[in-house]
């Protein structure tokens, strides 16, 4: 399966048991998931019922529950459904469905469209619905309620004082109708001096208009209505009932959808990056201030440590009030050395269990600190609340999560916790695949650079080399340098040899043939002394005797001091020979830059054709002149070929000769010049100075 499957699979799976379970425990609300992807639509056991069909009957497709709603609501529903798809964002509508029996039915359905990615396209649109025909067939009831006065109705006069009260009302309101008959609202009420409840009754007397909305009143009734209030001549006549089922109802599928985005979100943030420091700002960034004040993020660096403590490290923070992340900063540089062994981080990491504090958390916490800054600093971030959970993957904790609330924000509950465990999982899972990937990566470049030995260090010689793996593979390839010395040249010196090339690939078995090549190159150039183009088919015929399957671009160059009548103090010669390499550059003592090659003396590439001859060219250098040998990968990006990218080192070389900087500084600023800090492909690169006469 791949990467992105396998995400997909796992969003599936999650949101699926996030949004069911939350179903079960809001009471007659079904769930269903729709794919976007695919088209299937899944029901939960409570909404087919609500439609009155059931597994067999119900198709799983869009089409299918068009089938079941209302033809006058279809086009509303369709188009709200659109919406949100096209936003990615919020789907809500409420809409009457034809039971098979002919029964109608009002549900009220809401939910969101989740992407894959940040600004992508909706994949999946997630949500419940519940049934809300009792509400409409009680409003449809209203003539007969003002009539009969069998539902929950008052009546204010002119001077808002109550003028009837029926027996839903006195229920409803908590008094009975004889204390409440002749007393002013807003005394017998208080409560509602300013309130929504005012602001509407005003609004409906002023206007003449009727008014509807909902809204809480606090102690002692402390629930939220639906309220209707309709003026005539004698006052105001309202009508309410009780949602505070109906509003708890909403709130956790309001909840639901929030926790499914957050999952997905995270599960999207973590398995996007490799890089583990990320990863973990990543983490904190999403939690705060969405289900914290303040929280930490503490990795197991060291599982095996005799101390517990030496062994994590707290390597994330962060806090919604900008001024007191100084404050958690030095908090979390002190807090590990500060703990006792009856801390709840030893708690969590031992027991591998979540901790919850839901009230004086401040004062478990320091009860745990040894006396000291530590404990200061966390009296200055004053939590009520905290809930610890372990991240486990892979049947180890990898990492804790702590997360705390001020006292102004709702105490972390066991639903809390849950919800955490779930986040915790799938960010120990992104956190140690971006663990494993870094310990991987970094054991592959250390291999890829101890085939990379340092060059010799002749008098006459100044040489550079880089090597600059791709940010996003496995950081070892083909790619490679070469300098070594090479017999006696006619000076009396040893001429100094150079090379460098690329075998195709980017992975282990690239590296193991650049290996081969590279020791079959160096071996035939030492041992026959021969020249650069002799070099190159030497190693084309020994690759083809040794059946070698793989094929290099590489250019040879052999540095040789002129010596004799004629030769000009310092001056040396170069000889070099391309085989379908990227042309080296000359920078001159003069500051001009110019191409060691072109299409008609570039030959063809190694181990393709041992026959083909090889051409070799020869120029005199003089003192200071430097030469630049590189890969592919320093010129190359996906918007700038091969031609154009030379051309630009080129210029970039010409723009830096005044600045005379020595090889190794020339190294890296070709290097950051023409690929920053993100290269598409690996690098190799290798600058020659002829010293200065």
């Amino acid at each position: 399966m791949s990467h992105i499957g396998a995400r997909e699979a796992a969003l599936d799976a999650e949101s699926d048991r996030v949004a069911w379970r939350l179903a079960v425990e809001a009471a007659g609300v079904g769930a269903f998931v729709w794919d976007l992807v695919s088209g299937r639509l899944r029901w939960d056991g409570r909404l087919l019922e609500l439609f009155g069909l059931d597994e067999e009957s119900f198709g799983g497709t869009i089409e299918s529950f068009n089938q079941s709603v209302h033809p006058d609501d279809l086009p509303r529903v369709t188009a709200a459904l659109e919406r949100a798809v096209e936003s990615c964002g919020d789907f809500d509508a409420e809409y009457r469905v034809v039971l098979p029996s002919g029964t109608v039915r009002w549900i009220e359905a809401r939910g969101r469209a989740l992407a894959d990615e940040p600004g992508g396209p909706a994949v999946r649109l997630v949500g419940a619905a519940y049934d809300t025909t009792d509400v409409h067939e009680g409003e449809a009831r209203v003539g007969r309620v003002l009539e009969s006065m069998s539902s929950a109705f008052f009546q204010l006069d002119q001077e808002w004082r109550f003028s009837y009260v029926n027996a839903e009302a006195e229920r409803l309101l908590g008094s009975p109708r004889d204390q409440l008959l002749g007393q002013v609202i807003w005394t017998a009420f208080p409560a509602s001096v300013g309130s929504t409840f005012e602001h509407h009754y005003r609004r409906a007397v002023t206007t003449g208009r009727p008014v509807s909305f909902e809204a809480h009143y606090p102690l002692p009734l402390d629930a939220w209505y639906e309220v209707r209030a309709w003026p005539a001549p004698e006052g105001l006549a309202v009508y309410f009932v009780d949602i505070t089922a109906r509003r708890k109802a909403q709130d956790a599928l309001a909840r639901s959808a929030d926790q499914i985005a957050l999952l997905a979100s995270v599960s999207e943030s973590l398995t996007s990056t490799l890089d583990p420091a990320e990863g973990v700002s990543r983490l904190s960034t999403l939690l705060v201030p969405q289900l914290a004040d303040w929280c930490l993020v503490t990795m197991v660096v060291d599982p095996h440590a005799s101390d517990w403590r030496r062994g994590l490290r707290d390597v994330g923070w962060s806090h919604e009030d900008p001024a007191m992340l100084e404050t958690l900063q030095r908090y979390a540089s002190l807090r590990l050395q500060a703990m006792t062994d009856s801390s709840y981080l030893a708690r969590t990491i031992r027991d591998m269990t979540p901790v919850l504090m839901e009230s004086d958390a401040a004062r478990e916490v320091a009860d745990v600190l040894l006396p000291g800054e530590a404990r200061d600093r966390l009296l200055e971030l004053a939590p009520a609340s905290a809930a610890v959970v372990p991240l486990r993957a892979r049947g180890r904790t990898v990492g804790v999560l702590s997360l705390f609330r001020g006292g102004h924000r709702p105490a972390f509950t066991s639903e809390d916790v849950v919800l955490l465990e779930d986040v915790g999982a799938r960010a120990a899972l992104g956190l140690d695949n971006a663990r494993l990937y870094a310990a991987q990566r970094d054991v592959s470049e250390t291999l890829q650079r101890s085939l990379l030995s340092a060059p010799p260090r002749p008098g006459h010689l100044q040489i550079g080399t880089r090597y600059q793996p791709a940010g996003e593979t496995a950081r070892i390839g083909g790619d490679w340098y070469d300098a070594f010395v090479q017999g006696g040249g006619a000076s009396g010196s040893p001429d100094v040899v150079v090379v460098v090339g690329d075998v195709v690939g980017h992975d282990v078995e690239a590296a193991a043939a650049m290996s081969q090549v590279r020791g079959l190159l160096r071996g035939i150039a030492v041992h026959s002394g021969g020249a650069p183009a002799a070099i190159l088919t030497g190693v084309d015929t020994v690759m083809e005797s040794l059946q070698m399957e793989t094929t290099a671009t590489a250019v040879v160059a052999r540095f040789e001091l002129r010596a004799g009548l004629g030769a000009a103090p310092g001056e040396a010669l170069v000889r070099w020979s391309h085989a379908g390499h990227p042309p080296a550059l000359m920078l001159g003592s003069d500051g001009h830059v110019s191409r060691m090659a072109d299409v008609d003396t570039n030959d063809l590439l190694l181990g393709l054709d041992p026959t083909t001859p090889r051409a070799e060219h020869v120029a005199v250098l003089e003192p200071g002149a430097t030469l630049v040998f590189y890969t592919d990968g320093l010129v190359e990006r996906r918007e700038r070929d091969v031609d154009d990218g030379v051309t630009e080192l080129a210029e970039l070389l010409g723009e830096l000769a005044p600045e005379r900087l020595d090889v190794d500084d020339l190294c890296d600023h070709l290097l950051g010049g023409m690929i920053g800090d993100n290269p598409e492909d690996d690098v190799a690169l290798l600058v020659v100075r002829l010293a200065p006469g």
